[in-house]
């Protein structure tokens, strides 16, 4: 069944706000470029980075709290290893999941969030899912030392139980490689008549930065969601945090092409810090901070 969706950006921007820190958003078009060869670009790009990501192993951690005001009144912990078995085959090797008490903070986790930690927060804009979504060019602005391209983007349409990324994009002007995103996955599931008997599911809005890995693509490298949910009946503060370690390419016979051509194993280099890497220094973790 085929849930249809309108597209209204002026009504996204005003209900997604960017909060990082940034230059002005320079309302100007692209020089001796347009933003349609700038899609197809990063597109590519991005199709390159996925099939590329599924040969590294990694360390993916997730924390979910809720809060009352300062006070966590539950929390969800979960860290997994994303390797490879001896037939070279990808699983997953959970590491550490301790009970998770969001309950008592009035929260549970469903099938939606479980998606999201893996697909929608480490969102990925392929050319096979650009015919998926309205893409429309905001601007040019500047993420640390990068120059980037805006986009915001949404859903066409919402097509069975299928989930979806609705928030904006940077593309750095020299990789054409998303860089950084932020909004939420949709769609979500609302008690439009205030009853109490329907399920309800919301998801935060979440910004993800991305790292530099072997000095090739553009990586997730944090997740950071700080939101209000409102439901019918009550409202829940969320914070979110996803941290993706320790990339490794993996040492088997497929080939990792960038730009057409296949990387040499020994082409290693240092990852470049992303465009504005939020964790403080230690001791103090990201997490623990005020909103």
């Amino acid at each position: 069944m085929l849930l249809c969706i309108a597209v209204f950006f002026s009504s996204l921007l005003a209900t997604l706000s960017v909060t990082a820190q940034e230059g002005a958003l320079e309302n100007a078009p692209p020089k001796g470029i347009t933003p349609e060869e700038i899609i197809q670009r990063f597109a590519t790009k991005e199709k390159e980075f996925k099939e590329a990501r599924e040969q590294y192993t990694y360390r993916q951690d997730i924390t979910v709290k809720t809060l009352d005001g300062s006070t966590t009144t539950g929390e969800y912990h979960e860290v997994f290893d994303v390797l490879f078995d001896d037939k070279g085959r990808r699983m997953e090797n959970v590491v550490f999941a301790p009970a998770s008490s969001l309950e008592q903070g009035g929260l549970s986790l469903d099938e939606g969030d479980v998606q999201d930690f893996r697909n929608r927060l480490p969102f990925v804009l392929t050319s096979d899912e650009i015919p998926e979504y309205n893409i429309l060019y905001v601007g040019q602005q500047a993420e640390d030392e990068l120059h980037c391209y805006v986009f915001d983007i949404a859903p066409k349409q919402i097509v069975g139980k299928k989930r979806y990324f609705q928030g904006r994009i940077w593309v750095d002007d020299h990789d054409f490689q998303i860089v950084k995103t932020y909004g939420q996955a949709v769609p979500e599931t609302r008690d439009t008549k205030k009853r109490g008997g329907k399920q309800e599911h919301l998801y935060p809005k979440f910004t993800t930065w991305r790292q530099q890995i072997d000095g090739k693509y553009w990586f997730p490298s944090y997740t950071r969601a700080d939101d209000t949910l409102h439901f019918n009946l009550n409202d829940v503060h969320i914070r979110e945090v996803v941290k993706y370690e320790d990339y490794k390419r993996f040492g088997s016979s497929v080939k990792i092409l960038y730009q057409g051509q296949e990387i040499p194993k020994a082409d290693q280099k240092p990852g470049q810090n992303p465009p504005q890497p939020p964790p403080p220094p230690e001791p103090k973790k990201p997490d623990e901070q005020k909103p």
